[in-house]
């Protein structure tokens, strides 16, 4: 399947708190895109892995994503060795984007910037031609993504750019809460978590306030680049 954004989360829930609705905008001009997830999040304090997989199939539902995958690797340890940067290479290979997100290059939880930096190489060594690999028995292609990109989470880290959500904040917020065992809820009997406070919750609609605040928009979601974006026109600049 070859689809026009790829977006990687270490953990399921990552790539809908950071890039979901952008996601949903992308989905709404016709673009496919497709998830794949790291880790299963089996080590989260708040539901299992089961729980997180149901939640993440609901997610997908509600945003439209064309395909989701779930590479299994070791929740809390990730790393960037061969092994894991070449299942993340099949996956690059497989569904042939034009642009990949990433998680933040930076934040609390060890495993977003080791995931960061995981997928960054990863869509290097794709486009190598010397690099072989096969899938479901047929040998891919080299490909390389004309971008690569890092959504923001729980730190706030300077964005390069970001992305008018205005018209989608909505629906963000629904796609996060359809991981109801990870986030506020006041009738929850599980352990409280940083993420499962209701400031929390709050602050994916005021961050997103905030950044459209600074660029001229309701809401917006940022992004950083890992290269200098040239502009071919400014018609998508909003002033």
């Amino acid at each position: 399947m070859k689809i026009d954004i790829l977006a990687f989360g270490a953990h399921p829930d990552d790539v809908e708190l950071g890039c979901s609705g952008t996601l949903a905008k992308l989905i709404s001009e016709g673009k496919k895109v497709a998830v794949v997830d790291l880790t299963q999040g089996e080590l989260g304090t708040r539901g299992t892995n089961v729980t997180r997989a149901e939640e993440a199939a609901e997610a997908t539902k509600i945003l439209g994503i064309s395909a989701r995958e779930n590479l299994r690797m070791k929740d809390g340890f990730l790393l960037n060795t061969e092994e894991y940067q070449m299942q993340i290479v099949k996956m690059i290979r497989k569904y042939q984007p034009e642009i990949v997100f990433a998680n933040a290059i930076e934040d609390r939880h060890p495993d977003h910037a080791k995931a960061s930096k995981l997928v960054s190489d990863a869509c290097f060594l794709s486009g190598l031609v010397k690099i072989e690999t096969e899938i479901e028995g047929e040998d891919q292609k080299p490909w390389r993504p004309k971008h690569v990109f890092h959504y923001i989470q729980w730190k706030n880290i300077q964005p390069d750019f970001v992305v008018d959500i205005s018209d989608f904040m909505d629906k963000k917020i629904e796609t996060c809460l359809a991981y109801k065992t990870q986030f506020y809820d006041p009738n929850s009997k599980e352990p409280m978590t940083p993420i499962a406070t209701k400031d929390f919750l709050e602050s994916l609609t005021y961050r997103a306030q905030d950044l459209g605040r600074l660029a001229g928009v309701a809401y917006a979601e940022g992004f950083t680049s890992e290269r200098l974006l040239a502009l071919k026109n400014f018609d998508g600049i909003i002033l």
